[in-house]
């Protein structure tokens, strides 16, 4: 391991004296497309981003990868519940992937992750370690490829994510990512995109190739996306879910899930929105399934103005279950969200809850963001408790009458020394709440602290 964090070090120096193409990396990598250089392949680094197999340069490999430190710091994590105190530990990511184009119409897209932790008191969760799995391994075909539309299959192994990450994401702020294996279909014309997939969700396992199939079909669904010009982006989508063994306040029982919804957004300069919407039904055991979320997330960017500050506002309700043997779950599942979507180390998931969000972002400089977040949270039902940013069951709390939960104040950096090396740091402060005190004793707020080095080529 040690020779892979040297080799990590030493790349970002030599492929910064090679000339930059103008490839953005993609948070999927396999968006990523450098076929532009099949004339300018003349630097080590082009090459290795296209490789020409055959003369007419359309049989050709592309290589990428990355690697990333993070060292993390709590202190009192869980309001103190685990009576651990301060604990700090270090997590390290490596990702290495091949892309073969066979042709005009097939691909091979291939992954290998390894995600480490060392330190944590209380050992590694299932977000922090995988020390060696195949994240990404699929066949790409295109059925249909013409300059006004496109259709793809794609079969294997692959990440996921869609819209803001709220249901469906790959998890990126967490050491280790989701994936998923199955089947999905891709069209896409001029303004508008439609995803088709039927999936197995993998099971992450700390150890070495060890992650295994669900060998059932467990999320399938329809997700869309149609571009107004000047007006925003609107996307529309379908989601089912089925679980052998959910667990809510509720109780713990079979879960077949439809979700059913839609987000209309906009970013850029001037006034910026994303409004998102969410209905939920099914059944749960012998219940049927009602739950729903809304959320407003608003605000403007001063393009024109010192540091392009943007101030934002956002609101969210997320419905939690009203009451035991009543016949009804409406409890919302986040299904598969993304773990930093209430902040960089949120303390609470998107279950059962109301916040009010606001936060302002600046660019100091033309390579250091900043981002200021205050985050107050309270739960949206009595009868239901707070629940953990993967969607799991943290604490019950139908014992409490009690509503507010605490406040998360948020600083965070991030500095781009180039676009290869990135640095990014923050802190969080959550104070706690009349909730937290009345049901975990001696309940104390709590601190987060990182700083992450990231690297990719």
């Amino acid at each position: 391991m040690k020779s892979a964090l040297y080799l990590s070090l030493l790349l970002p120096i030599f492929f910064c004296s090679e000339s930059l193409s103008a490839q953005s990396f993609k948070l999927l990598r396999y968006d990523e497309n450098y076929e532009y250089l099949k004339d300018s392949s003349d630097t080590f680094y082009n090459k290795v981003k296209f490789l020409p197999l055959n003369a007419k340069k359309n049989i050709y490999l592309s290589f990428g990868g990355e690697a990333r430190y993070e060292y993390a710091d709590f202190n009192n994590e869980d309001w103190g519940r685990l009576n651990i105190g301060h604990n700090n530990f270090f997590l390290q990511r490596y990702d290495l992937h091949a892309d073969l184009h066979l042709g005009e119409r097939v691909r091979v897209f291939s992954q290998l992750r390894s995600a480490l932790q060392n330190g944590r008191k209380n050992g590694s969760r299932g977000i922090d370690e995988d020390q060696l799995s195949i994240q990404n391994l699929f066949i790409d075909v295109d059925l249909v490829k013409n300059k006004n539309r496109k259709l793809t299959s794609r079969i294997g192994r692959q990440e996921l994510d869609y819209g803001s990450g709220r249901l469906i994401s790959v998890r990126e702020g967490p050491n280790a990512r989701l994936s998923f294996t199955g089947a999905k279909l891709m069209y896409s014309q001029k303004n508008i995109s439609v995803d088709a997939f039927a999936m197995m969700a993998d099971s992450i396992n700390v150890g070495v190739f060890d992650n295994k199939m669900s060998k059932q079909l467990n999320l399938w669904g329809l997700y869309s996306k149609i571009i107004f010009p000047k007006a925003g982006n609107l996307d529309l989508y379908y989601i089912g879910i089925r679980r052998d063994e959910s667990q809510f306040e509720a109780g713990t029982a079979k879960e077949k899930r439809h979700t059913v919804g839609g987000r209309f957004w906009k970013y850029g300069g001037g006034f910026i929105y994303n409004l998102e919407a969410a209905y939920q039904f099914g059944t749960f055991g012998e219940d049927h399934i009602s739950a729903w979320t809304g959320s407003v997330d608003i605000g403007y960017l001063f393009e024109n103005m010192k540091w392009k500050p943007s101030i934002n506002l956002r609101n969210d309700y997320i419905s939690g279950d009203k009451g035991k043997n009543d016949g009804k779950l409406q409890t919302f599942n986040p299904l598969y969200p993304k773990g930093g979507y209430f902040g960089f180390s949120p303390q609470i998931g998107p279950v059962n809850l109301i916040d009010i969000h606001p936060y302002i972002t600046l660019d100091l400089t033309s390579k250091l963001k900043m981002q200021m977040d205050a985050v107050f949270n309270w739960r949206y039902s009595f009868n239901d408790g707070v629940y953990r940013p993967s969607g799991v069951l943290n604490r019950p709390g139908s014992s409490s009458d009690k509503k507010y939960i605490g406040t998360a104040y948020l600083t965070n950096f991030t500095y781009s020394f180039n676009r290869y090396i990135s640095l990014v740091s923050g802190i969080q402060y959550f104070k706690k709440g009349s909730f937290i005190e009345d049901i975990i004793p001696n309940a104390k707020s709590g601190v987060f602290y990182n700083i992450r080095l990231g690297f990719k080529f």
